[in-house]
């Protein structure tokens, strides 16, 4: 029998992300690397996130020393690029970057539940989890078969939370990423996770590579005070 806890997990887990999407093409990006002058523009401020207005910039945390900057295509576009950086004394440095999938219907600033459209704005992450045992993850881990999405999903979409980062929007932190509290209310949405790719975009959620989701569960370290700055290129340049 299922008990009630994994009940409601997979009940959240259908208003989460993952749930059939449309067909995405971007295949790599560059969004964050820094680009030459042109123009006699001014060289890119190694102190900042690359394209990131005085908007955003503003809501990163003094301490936080990992940022994950989610580039997205267009506020209408699934397709983005997931950039990695990291602080060398007051410099931000490009880690690690991966083509990568957020909601299905883009961008939006004021995100409900059902939109299929991805929050725009500064989070941090603080739990981690997903089907698959704890690869080494640095952020607190939960291994558990809830995370399973549901077999009447396309079957592209059965390893989506294999892994997952729980992105800290109207949720509790230091809870597992399957806690369905949402402290600013249902119609709010929820379960906004950095997740595994299927090629498509998402119902809210960014996507990567597997690899690239390893990659970010044993090298965020909640020392470092991660958090994500995701957003359209208009957005995020605000």
């Amino acid at each position: 029998m299922r008990t009630a806890a994994a009940t409601a997990a997979a009940l959240l887990l259908l208003t989460a992300c993952g749930g059939g999407g449309d067909s995405g093409g971007n295949k790599g990006g560059d969004e964050g690397k820094k680009q030459a002058p042109q123009g006699g523009a001014s060289t890119p401020d190694p102190t900042r996130i690359p394209k990131v207005g005085d908007t955003l910039q503003s809501r990163i945390p003094a301490n936080a020393r990992q940022v994950v900057a989610v580039y997205g295509k267009g506020v209408n576009s699934a397709d983005s690029t997931v950039v990695l950086y990291t602080k060398q004394g007051k410099s931000w440095e490009r880690t690690r970057s991966w083509a990568a999938h957020n909601g299905k219907r883009g961008w939006t600033t004021s995100h409900h539940e059902g939109d299929k459209r991805s929050p725009v704005g500064v989070y941090t992450l603080s739990d981690a989890g997903g089907v698959l045992p704890d690869p080494g993850a640095r952020l607190p881990y939960t291994a558990s078969n809830s995370f399973a999405a549901p077999h009447s999903w396309p079957k592209s979409h059965w390893t989506d939370f294999n892994y997952v980062i729980a992105i800290d929007y109207n949720r509790v932190k230091g809870a597992s990423p399957l806690d369905p509290t949402r402290p600013e209310g249902q119609s709010k949405g929820g379960s906004i996770w950095l997740h595994m790719d299927h090629g498509s975009g998402t119902s809210g959620c960014v996507s990567l590579s597997k690899s690239g989701m390893e990659y970010l569960l044993k090298n965020l370290d909640p020392k470092q005070h991660p958090v994500v700055v995701m957003g359209d290129r208009a957005h995020l340049a605000d």
